[in-house]
């Protein structure tokens, strides 16, 4: 279905934040837009039937599902020499907010480097290797840039964000203060530097199906401090965007443009 231009001033005339907004004006002139490499059109598509419910989902359920149908995207498409790396946020244990974490090693809440699933009633566990020369380059391109502090350790995945990362904020709370420094202390001893939701999964999928991979998050608290986050929203931000300038810059670098 093709864009009108009543469709197109409307789209100018919202001003909610969550709009995605384009720097370029001419897009809403355009009687079609062919997303060539998707093969998509705005005059044969509905964009925004198609896409306007789209979210991002949270934990191992939803990046599960994404990669199960990404890997097979991939798959059917033929690609070869792919690199996957997952980008985000995290909770960081004995970092400065705003460090940023290069996964050495996903391990799960016992500190395992495994994944566990149940798969037709059986227990079935996956290793979470990732590529170690990928952890080399991607280290390399921070000290590169030199603009934030990057290190590499091991990152933690729970399956729940409160009581599984041994928050006292949650509704439930069965630990002390003392049982959540215990633990968390453990962990830094075991070399994790930082918590999150994904990795262990991401891993290991990747890893079964022999894709190099990499996981490259930001901390925005250290936990063994507090579970609540009290940086500035602008600064939160910027923190958000530090994974996003690494991994921008690896792979301008591996295209030879950086």
């Amino acid at each position: 279905m093709a864009s009108t231009g009543a469709n197109h001033k409307d789209l100018e005339n919202h001003h909610s934040d969550d709009l995605v907004r384009l720097c370029n004006p001419n897009v809403a002139q355009m009687k079609e837009d062919v997303l060539y490499h998707f093969s998509l059109s705005t005059s044969t598509h509905d964009f925004q039937a198609m896409f306007g419910d789209v979210k991002h989902g949270m934990g191992i359920p939803s990046i599960a599902i994404m990669l199960h149908e990404l890997i097979k995207l991939l798959y059917h498409a033929r690609c070869t020499d792919v690199t996957i790396i997952r980008i985000g946020t995290s909770g960081g244990i004995g970092l400065a907010p705003g460090s940023v974490v290069i996964t050495q090693q996903a391990v799960d809440a016992a500190f395992r480097p495994e994944f566990e699933q149940m798969v037709l009633g059986k227990r079935v566990v996956r290793s979470t290797d990732l590529d170690e020369q990928l952890v080399v380059e991607l280290l390399q391109c921070s000290k590169d840039l030199n603009e934030f502090p990057t290190i590499v350790g091991n990152t933690m995945c729970t399956l729940d964000f409160y009581e599984g990362q041994g928050r006292l904020d949650g509704a439930l709370c069965s630990y002390t203060e003392k049982d959540k420094q215990d633990y968390l202390q453990a962990a830094y001893a075991a070399g994790i530097r930082n918590i999150e939701m994904e990795s262990s999964v991401f891993a290991a999928m990747c890893s079964a199906c022999g894709l190099r991979a990499a996981v490259v998050c930001v901390t925005l608290l250290d936990r063994l401090k507090g579970d609540q986050i009290s940086s500035p929203h602008e600064v939160l931000i910027e923190y958000q965007q530090r994974p996003q300038r690494l991994v921008g810059y690896f792979i301008k670098k591996h295209l030879g443009v950086a």
